[in-house]
């Protein structure tokens, strides 16, 4: 491309980075993602930085880690210092419009008292103006239902779906039909919205679906698209109380999931449910899948009609991932990489196509590199890197060797054994996810040494003697990582060097 592209970043909330056709997964279907992934570069080890979704997508927008963006929770404040994608895109000349929600809390130094604002997590990130919202309560997605002829008593549980004999989770279909989705909503929003953009004058759209993410129910035919007893088995111990006893942050989650997050109008702790229930819900959440995966190739197919296909840059992403029944466990959160390992594919037309990258990436790439493509520099130093280099075929700078990521657990409704009443500080994880190694530092909590692809995983081996060399490099390298991600927006230049005509003398 000759010209400032067009730019489409796509998420889709909660998508694990695992379940994709092109990724390997065994019975999976995503044929839409996979043909995107052909054309341009999909990336093997992509890591979310945080969860839950403000913190994650925090880390998306700003390009920094939580330890320096400091939204550590939904309704923390995303401080109004941090330059972002959308600030980015309108100073390269983009009118950047958002399809779909950012889950950002204001500064609330920047309001009065009384704004509104401040009673949500799910504003929008400054810089976007809105072609769609798209809030978690689905308002404008019921609203159109109700144009569509749904009544009253149907929109009130849109969600729920008629039981099946027998089982706790059931497969039926969803009130609406596979046309009628929030997926669906969005796109054909989206698609209208590109119907009035000028050929030859470029445009930012950000299209964040919202599904795969909870509540777990899917239309005819994506309810009974795959069959449970095909699911290829789950992460962790025998049972529950085999993986409470794992570490104490592992039991506190445990006994904060509620079967409801995920299941309408379920009872229980999602440490209750049995194989056979978790089989089901991921049945429920691959139908999903395919379902964003069949509106996603409406998109990408409305895209080349409007001929600006060749002139448009295509990120496909999520802003964290789900555990899914690994490790008896459902939703984000806590130090598995279950939690983190997240999809990304990127097509940068006329560049290599095809491509496979190995390397560990980083939700806190995707600032860099579409300031890179904007031609714009950020205005704070991102803690990620370009992955332009890579889509152009070529080495990057430095390939990290391994995935960093945190999580705050100060707001949990239930607290850690361990942990006194009334503490404030030190009640987050710091992980480091190698090929081989998994290892997790908490100033409050245990430390964790795990194994990764082999029987042993399921070792807490911090402990042990015999790995105390691997526990002292994961440390090391650890601690060297968190150091380098200082922040560096001032710091590499010294007061005088922005003067226009720098003195020829300074101070020593």
């Amino acid at each position: 491309m000759t010209r400032r592209p067009n730019i489409l970043l796509i998420t889709a909330d909660q998508w694990r980075g695992d379940s994709l056709g092109c990724a390997g997964h065994p019975t999976l279907k995503t044929p839409n993602v996979d043909a995107l992934a052909k054309q341009g570069t999909l990336f093997t080890r992509h890591f979310a930085a945080t969860a839950p979704c403000s913190p994650a997508r925090a880390s998306l927008y700003t390009g920094l880690y939580q330890m320096n963006h400091r939204v550590i929770w939904n309704g923390s404040p995303l401080d109004a210092r941090f330059d972002t994608i959308a600030l980015a895109a309108r100073r390269a000349g983009y009118r950047p419009t958002l399809f779909g929600y950012t889950d950002t809390a204001p500064d609330p130094r920047r309001l009065a008292p009384e704004d509104p604002a401040l009673l949500t997590y799910e504003g929008v990130l400054p810089g976007f103006e809105v072609g769609q919202i798209l809030p978690e309560d689905d308002g404008p997605w019921l609203n159109w239902l109700k144009e569509r002829g749904y009544g009253e008593e149907d929109l009130a549980a849109i969600h729920h779906v008629e039981t099946e004999p027998g089982e706790r989770v059931s497969l039926k279909p969803a009130k609406y039909g596979a046309n009628e989705t929030q997926t669906a909503f969005l796109t054909d929003k989206f698609l209208d919205w590109l119907a009035g953009q000028e050929t030859g004058q470029p445009w930012f759209a950000h299209v964040s679906f919202l599904r795969p993410h909870p509540p777990l129910c899917a239309p005819a035919p994506y309810n009974t698209l795959y069959d449970p007893e095909d699911d290829a088995g789950f992460e962790g111990t025998e049972t529950a109380g085999e993986e409470a006893a794992f570490h104490p942050l592992v039991k506190a989650l445990q006994h904060t999931q509620k079967i409801s997050s995920h299941i309408p109008g379920a009872d229980g702790l999602v440490r209750d449910l049995g194989r056979r229930d978790l089989k089901r819900i991921r049945a429920l959440y691959h139908g999903m899948i395919s379902e964003v995966d069949t509106q996603l190739g409406r998109l990408l197919e409305g895209l080349r009609t409007s001929g600006m296909d060749e002139d448009t840059v295509i990120f496909f992403t999520s802003d964290h991932a789900e555990m899914m029944g690994d490790h008896w466990m459902l939703g984000k959160g806590g130090f598995y990489p279950q939690s983190y390992h997240i999809p990304l594919v990127i097509r940068l037309p006329g560049a290599k196509a095809g491509q496979t990258c190995e390397a560990f990436t980083s939700a806190t790439d995707i600032f860099p590199t579409l300031a890179a493509l904007m031609g714009i520099a950020p205005e704070h130093a991102p803690d990620g890197q370009s992955l332009l280099p890579i889509l152009q075929g070529e080495a990057p700078e430095a390939s990290r060797t391994s995935a960093v990521f945190e999580y705050d657990f100060r707001n949990l409704a239930v607290r850690p054994e361990g942990i006194e009443e009334g503490a404030k500080s030190g009640l987050s994880v710091l992980c480091l996810q190698t090929q081989d190694w998994l290892y997790v530092h908490c100033p409050t909590l245990p430390p964790v040494l795990m194994k990764t692809g082999a029987a042993e995983r399921h070792q807490n081996l911090a402990d042990d003697p015999a790995h105390r060399d691997v526990l002292m490099d994961c440390q090391s390298r650890l601690l060297s990582t968190r150091m380098r991600l200082n922040d560096e927006t001032l710091s590499q230049k010294l007061v005088w060097e922005f003067y226009p005509e720098p003195p020829q003398s300074r101070p020593s």
